[in-house]
């Protein structure tokens, strides 16, 4: 459980910013490796470069209870995210790492309630109008009746 590095520098976040009011320690995140399927050939077969990142939503300490209570209903008691894109051990759990932050403030983003509008009057307008046309067309269509 150790930090992902980063490529620029040699040294890892101790931390995944989320949100702006949500920080989790990367001690909390549970990274699992495993060999890698697919092309790749002995590389593959060789080296652990799939990664599966496991989060506790359920006993996490730096989850509010509201983030906490929002993150069950929407994800459940744990996260998994796996990555096994690249051929890079180092890279993959960038990846998973992102995909975890990416889904946890999906989760925790919260929509705009609608407010109900009503139509303008030129939208009622427009909407007579082409009612209008569109009776007109098929009363033209119908053949004529004389008796």
């Amino acid at each position: 459980m150790s930090p992902v590095p980063d490529p620029a520098t040699g040294s890892g976040p101790e931390v995944v910013r989320v949100t702006s009011s949500l920080r989790i320690p990367m001690s909390e995140l549970q990274f699992r490796f495993s060999p890698s399927g697919g092309p790749g050939g002995q590389h593959a077969n060789k080296v652990a470069t799939r990664v599966e990142l496991r989060f506790d939503v359920s006993a996490s300490p730096s989850l509010g209870p509201h983030q906490r209570a929002r993150l069950l209903e929407r994800l459940g008691p744990e996260v998994r995210v796996v990555a096994d894109d690249e051929r890079s051990q180092l890279r993959n759990r960038q990846l998973a790492v992102e995909r975890l932050r990416e889904r946890l403030a999906a989760a925790l983003r919260v929509e705009k309630a609608r407010r109900p509008t009503r139509p303008s009057k030129g939208a009622k307008e427009r909407r007579l109008a082409d009612k209008r046309r569109l009776s007109e067309r098929k009363r033209a269509r119908r053949p004529d009746h004389d008796d």
